[in-house]
């Protein structure tokens, strides 16, 4: 059964709570929540076993976390806050695809962030185009227009995982909620990530499918290990831009047990 926290912005956000240690919070990247996200469910609980608290959540707007648009990353940040708060004021936030770009911000803004683990993070270059196409899907979100906006958002995604979303019916009423993961992209291109990303002193883990998009997500982990002073990254079992749960999870515990350290 769900639990539900409600937002400084009033927003009811629902997760799924477990276990007990060091918190893990997973954050999704743009589409997932709980019903539809099996993968993040297992390695939750696998993780749970290994000693620490976990949260799955659907994102504001998606699943059981109904709310009504405009979707900033305002409303992600304060969800974030209030579910750290709620295991006990600190948490890894283990970030997947634009899920990386929102928990970098929630680092940056200053939210008690006890370490980040990253998923194919797909951040590019500076002024690559992700400020043009987030206003781009704003105004076609604007319109009402959410079949367009979702074809908007995943116009580069391979076609393995186009085939995917457009079987899901419930992704074209929630295209809306993909306004943040657009924002946080444009935000990570907006300068250098050395610039971004300097204040960061947190522990950093990027990791890398073995089987991945590697023109895009290895010059990404390079560039967020560059940027953050001990920052590492790494090959994990995964493919088609998810992981393997097992191996996630015994990486999940090193990791959160040194950063809580």
């Amino acid at each position: 059964m769900s639990s539900v926290v409600t937002t400084s912005l009033n927003d009811r956000v629902a997760f799924d709570l477990r276990g007990e240690g060091p918190a893990v919070i997973f954050v999704a990247g743009a589409g997932p929540w709980r019903e539809i996200d099996p993968t993040t469910t297992e390695t939750a609980e696998l993780l749970a076993q290994k000693g620490c608290t976990t949260v799955v959540y659907d994102r504001p707007g998606r699943g059981e976390s109904v709310a009504d648009g405009p979707f900033t990353l305002d409303r992600e940040l304060a969800a974030l806050s209030s579910l750290i708060e709620h295991v006990g004021g600190t948490a890894v936030l283990c970030g997947h695809s634009s899920g990386c770009s929102i928990s970098l911000l929630a680092a940056i803004r200053g939210l008690p962030v006890a370490g980040l683990a990253l998923w194919e993070a797909p951040l590019a270059p500076p002024d690559s185009g992700a400020r043009e196409w987030a206003d781009e899907l704003r105004a076609l979100i604007a319109a009402g227009d959410n079949k367009a906006a979702l074809t908007l958002y995943m116009k580069d995604m391979p076609p393995e995982i186009l085939e995917m979303v457009a079987s899901i019916p419930a992704m074209v009423p929630q295209a809306p909620t993909l306004q943040p993961d657009a924002d946080s992209l444009a935000w990570a291109e907006s300068a250098p990530l050395s610039e971004l990303l300097a204040d960061i002193r947190i522990p950093v883990l990027t990791m890398v499918g073995t089987t991945s998009y590697d023109d895009v997500m290895v010059p990404a982990a390079e560039m967020i290990t560059a940027a953050i002073p001990g920052a590492t990254w790494k090959r994990m079992p995964g493919a088609e831009h998810s992981w393997e749960p097992g191996p996630m999870a015994d990486e999940l515990a090193r990791f959160a047990s040194q950063s809580a350290r």
